[in-house]
């Protein structure tokens, strides 16, 4: 049985112009050869530091930007080459919720007139109906219709994210790239939106490709998770098993440097050093190797490729190195490094499920 989406190859150059001519004198490799597929109901996180790509992938997929190269099938239908009116009809089954839910909305529209609108365009109500979809919208997404001829600025930040969600759910998608949908928003707030998408998934079998740096979240709502390096995803794995034992020196970086619950805690693995390098003109090998605690010789001159280490698919040469090599903590003990947070945002759900 395929997969509800599947990426194979997916590339993003950004032409680099310069000169009074505007020549162009490179390129920009935003995203480099990713390959991923997301079934139906599923959660796949993307991870990695700002500028790594992870949100270039998540609209290329939607073709919100145009793909350099690859491949994108939604329920075996490829996308990447569809006319724009075929695109159109395409485009109800994916939606994307936007990490500034104040940026995104209209601010002249009503909830309402947001709401009703993705609704007419797509013959999903008709004038006679649309005022009744919109309130169960906003029943469905936490809200009353009390919201409805409000205005975006009279909500609060979890608020106008509720109405983002909504207007994602307007046209009954397969698949929503949720770009950092909670960053924004305080660790409360955060867990009732997260409780929401969740609840969303059951009832509705939405596929998420959920991108995030906070591995709180991430561990929280993600089945699977992609790491993202420089455009390219070094490794992937079940939630489980990546923050039991990551195969990936950056994998086990980020997870290094995430906020520490308790400043006595000491730990051997140290945060991720230095700056990535630029997509503009990436290193040779490995692009980690430059800021790699382990990189040897034969990481300055071969990329490595992705490769099935248990149930991880990793590209590192020395990946079942690792752990051993850093000096990282045994996979049970990898965990709590990120457990304090992780049980502030399960307590803050809790508390808002038995407020409900």
């Amino acid at each position: 049985m395929s997969a509800m989406l599947e990426v194979r190859s997916l590339t993003k150059h950004f032409p680099v112009r310069r000169g009074l001519l505007r020549r162009v004198v490179g390129h920009v490799q935003a995203v480099n050869d990713v390959s991923f597929d997301v079934n139906e109901g599923e959660t796949l996180a993307i991870v990695g530091e700002s500028g790594c790509g992870k949100s270039t992938i998540g609209r290329t997929v939607l073709r919100l930007v145009e793909a350099t190269n690859g491949s994108v099938r939604l329920d075996g239908e490829q996308i990447l080459n569809l006319p724009t009116d075929a695109m159109r009809d395409l485009r109800r089954k994916m939606q994307i919720i936007f990490q500034d839910p104040f940026g995104s909305l209209n601010p002249r529209m009503t909830v309402a007139e947001t709401l009703a609108e993705p609704l007419l365009l797509h013959g999903l109500a008709t004038p006679d109906n649309v005022d009744e979809k919109v309130r169960e919208l906003l029943r469905t997404c936490g809200l009353s219709s009390f919201h409805a001829p409000r205005y975006p600025h009279e909500f609060s930040g979890g608020q106008r994210q509720r109405v983002g969600i909504a207007r994602a759910l307007a046209t009954r998608p397969r698949l929503i790239v949720c770009d950092e949908p909670v960053s924004a928003l305080d660790v409360s707030v955060q867990a009732q939106i997260v409780n929401l998408l969740q609840d969303l998934q059951a009832q509705f079998g939405i596929g998420y490709i959920f991108i995030s740096h906070d591995l709180a979240v991430v561990r929280h709502m993600a089945a699977r998770v992609a790491v993202v390096y420089l455009g390219r995803i070094v490794e992937e794995a079940t939630a489980e098993a990546l923050f039991a034992g990551p195969r990936h020196p950056y994998t086990l970086s980020l997870i290094a440097a995430a906020p520490r619950p308790d400043p006595t805690i000491r730990e051997e693995s140290k945060p991720v050093q230095g700056d990535a390098p630029s997509a503009l003109a990436p290193p040779s090998g490995c692009a980690f190797h430059p800021r790699c605690p382990m990189a040897r010789d034969i990481c300055r001159t071969d990329r490595p490729e992705l490769r099935t280490l248990g149930a991880t698919r990793v590209a590192c040469h020395f990946a079942e190195e690792v752990a051993p090599e850093i000096g990282a903590p045994q996979p049970t003990a990898t965990a709590p490094r990120l457990q304090r947070r992780l049980d502030v945002l399960q307590g803050a759900a809790l508390k808002e499920q038995s407020a409900t």
